[in-house]
């Protein structure tokens, strides 16, 4: 009897569920968050709004910085033209001479003196003028005591100008003792010391400019 042949049934593999059809931007996998990528409809970051301010300070501080360079540039070329068309020089001063006019002391050690100081102004810049102004000091000092005090008149000295001042300077002043025998020694030695200080308000005219009031001083010895 002829065998029969045994049919097995084979199981067919069933084919893997196809993916569903979704964009990779919305799986949220590793490699999307790696590449930093973000769904077309999630909102930016909000680390990108302080980046912008920093950026737009970042801008105008160096806008800020460069507009102060740039002025300070103006500034010292603006000072340079001015010094080489003008080249300022420091004008000069003298005491010529120190007339002691009266000096007297009372039975209170109270000096009373008058002196008249010759002074020499020498201006000589070509293109500077030099107003005196009003408010001046000029006086006589023996050791730390003032003695007497006057004015320095009120002028215009033009350009290379030399002008000289007759001053006159009177005053009083309380002498200690040891003050008084110093300056009564001196006296009899034939030299006594006296300082003359000058204290002058001034105004310096560049061609037709007129600048700012400063105060010259001055000190010279007189013996």
């Amino acid at each position: 009897m002829a065998d029969h042949q045994r049919i097995h049934p084979v199981d067919v593999e069933r084919p893997p569920p196809s993916a569903p059809a979704v964009p990779d931007a919305f799986l949220g996998s590793d490699k999307t968050e790696e590449a930093g990528l973000l769904p077309p409809n999630r909102p930016a970051s909000s680390a990108e709004v302080p980046r912008k301010k920093r950026n737009r300070c970042c801008r105008c501080l160096c806008w800020t910085v460069v507009a102060v360079v740039v002025i300070i540039v103006l500034l010292a070329a603006t000072v340079g033209i001015l010094y080489l068309v003008f080249r300022p020089k420091i004008p000069k001063y003298s005491v010529n001479r120190l007339t002691v006019t009266a000096f007297s002391v009372d039975a209170n050690l109270t000096a009373r003196a008058t002196f008249n100081v010759t002074v020499t102004a020498w201006n000589p810049n070509k293109r500077i003028g030099i107003y005196y102004d009003d408010g001046s000091d000029i006086s006589a000092w023996y050791e730390n005591t003032k003695l007497c005090n006057g004015t320095f008149p009120e002028f215009y000295q033009g350009h290379r100008n030399t002008t000289v001042l007759g001053i006159m300077l009177s005053g009083e002043a309380r002498l200690q003792g040891e003050l008084l025998s110093a300056l009564q020694q001196a006296e009899a030695e034939g030299s006594v010391p006296i300082t003359v200080r000058v204290d002058v308000p001034v105004q310096i005219k560049f061609g037709a400019v007129k600048l700012w009031r400063m105060t010259g001083r001055g000190r010279a010895i007189w013996c």
